[in-house]
């Protein structure tokens, strides 16, 4: 009798457990060594409603010495760059990033996630492409280039909206796909930063993108700067669609070829 009650007891854990358990765990980081932007405190605020909402596991550190070792990252399905700038990891911890990686789990970067770690090859390739310069803060249209990804559905096909718009240098690596462009007709790009001086990118201005990277996934959004932002329903859904890919894969729906052959849709 013993014996019985004490299984039942056990199941009876196990099951309330299962019941409770999240769906995937976030790391959130926000270190930052060059600029500080204002807009973290929102980003924090508006990643652990997002973790409430869709049920997930946050935490949140701008500690790098507490995370990024290859114990404590095994936690973890996905790592959320949020805003970070400069030369965040040191050598050992790049490597347990790496492998992390290369276990199959995700990253998310926005805003100047993608101007962080500029000498580290290995991340660039993971984000895709560098930030160069912007203009001042605008308004200006933007255009959704895919809908075969989450968190894109809900997006109008072209919107209106209010950002730095970051100018991006070569794609460091083969793959990208891109969801969402800026049309550069609608603001005024031109800029100059002592030698650094742009008048726009040439043809096509990416905004947001993702890929398949080194085993794992990743997934990039220059939005982000202002701190309003961070309360727009359509670009928390933006987010969300990048942290649900890149913790789990799913998200990239089959479509029907002609001949009844099933493809993931690619641009």
């Amino acid at each position: 009798m013993i014996r019985k009650t004490l299984f039942l007891s056990a199941l009876s854990c196990l099951m309330a457990f299962a019941s409770t358990a999240q769906q995937f765990k976030a790391l959130l980081f926000t270190k930052t060594v060059g600029w500080h932007h204002e807009s973290i405190h929102e980003g924090v605020t508006a990643m652990r409603w997002l973790a409430d909402r869709h049920d997930f596991s946050l935490y949140w550190t701008e500690n790098e010495r507490m995370v990024f070792n290859e114990k404590a990252l095994a936690k973890y399905d996905v790592v959320i760059f949020l805003n970070t700038t400069g030369d965040v990891l040191n050598d050992e911890q790049q490597a347990a990033f790496e492998k992390f990686i290369q276990s199959g789990k995700g990253y998310v970067g926005i805003h100047s996630a993608s101007d962080t770690e500029y000498e580290w090859s290995w991340y660039t390739q993971l984000v895709g492409r560098m930030f160069k310069i912007h203009p001042a803060n605008q308004t200006a249209l933007i255009k959704v280039e895919d809908r075969n990804f989450p968190g894109m559905q809900l997006m109008p096909d072209v919107r209106w909206w209010t950002d730095e718009w970051y100018e991006f240098g070569e794609e460091k690596v083969e793959g990208l796909k891109y969801l969402v462009s800026v049309d550069e007709s609608t603001y005024n790009a031109k800029v100059e930063w002592k030698d650094n001086k742009s008048e726009g990118m040439p043809d096509f201005h990416p905004i947001s993108w993702y890929h398949e990277f080194d085993g794992g996934r990743a997934f990039y959004t220059a939005l982000g700067h202002l701190p309003k932002t961070y309360s727009d329903p359509l670009f928390l859904e933006h987010i969300y669609g990048g942290v649900f890919y890149a913790a789990t894969g799913k998200g990239i729906m089959a479509v029907e070829e002609p001949a009844g052959k099933k493809k993931n849709v690619k641009r």
